[in-house]
């Protein structure tokens, strides 16, 4: 059973940083993509960014030039550091691991920004 495990999130004013990283529970080998997803209260999820096995990144137009997402293979683990944070980008950050065309999930982190 692969387990994701997220940490980092919390409260920040605007225009200030927060960094968030993910482990899976095993060994990633073969091909797969791991990134973070993140949901507004009534809205839908979205990709906020996403790196493969092969360390291609694809990020959401809003996120380009603030987000920066990055891969330790060697510890299974995933980071996002969120520079210059929006009001907007509120929400719950989920974790996701692309792996044998199936989709596994964290349990979550909020991401507050408030003054």
């Amino acid at each position: 059973q692969v387990q994701l495990v997220e940490s980092g999130g919390g409260l920040v004013q605007p225009g200030g940083s927060l960094s968030l990283s993910c482990a899976a529970s095993v060994r990633l080998i073969g091909i797969y993509t791991m990134g973070w997803y993140r949901q507004a209260p009534g809205k839908q999820r979205d990709l906020v960014a996403a790196i493969s096995s092969g360390g291609t990144t694809n990020y959401a137009d809003s996120m380009k030039g603030r987000f920066t997402i990055s891969g330790d293979h060697a510890k299974n683990t995933v980071y996002l550091q969120m520079n210059s944070l929006k009001p907007e980008d509120t929400a719950v950050y989920y974790c996701n691991l692309r792996l044998a065309r199936r989709d596994y999930w964290g349990q979550g982190t909020q991401v507050t920004v408030s003054s």
